[in-house]
């Protein structure tokens, strides 16, 4: 399997990230269900604009944030650091991710706050499991 490839699959199974946000001084951290978008290279997130990540997030839509686990082996540790940029989704793509995140939370039929898209610029994950402080990188082209 190829770096890339396991990266996606380690995204892909994963369903919570940290999002850390900051604008005018202000800096907050936020734990976020998420979907991943393969093709995009993108996490779809949904969060009310009026939370304190939500207003941080329109003020500056640079983002970074993680997705881990919690083994209980160092040998084990795998997880993902992230940079990325978010823009509040509208029209055909907001249903796309929304159809796509309802698929995968289902609970989230109920709620109707907006679908986020963070755009990744750069990707660094560390995978144990690999060989001690192995690192696969990812960075956007252009």
């Amino acid at each position: 399997m190829s770096d890339h490839a396991h990266l996606v699959r380690y995204l892909r199974k994963q369903h919570v990230l940290s999002l850390c946000c900051t604008a005018d001084n202000q800096l907050w951290c936020a734990n976020c269900y998420y979907v991943f978008d393969e093709t995009r290279m993108a996490f779809w997130i949904m969060t009310e604009p009026d939370t304190r990540h939500g207003v941080l997030m329109v003020q500056n839509p640079q983002v970074a944030g993680t997705v881990n686990g919690q083994p209980r082996s160092v040998l084990l540790i795998k997880g993902v650091q992230y940079r990325g940029r978010v823009v509040r989704l509208e029209e055909e793509a907001e249903r796309v991710a929304r159809t796509a995140y309802q698929k995968r939370f289902p609970v989230a039929r109920k709620v109707s706050a907006p679908l986020w898209e963070i755009t990744l610029d750069e990707v660094k994950m560390t995978d144990n499991a690999l060989g001690f402080g192995r690192k696969i990188g990812w960075q956007r082209e252009g």
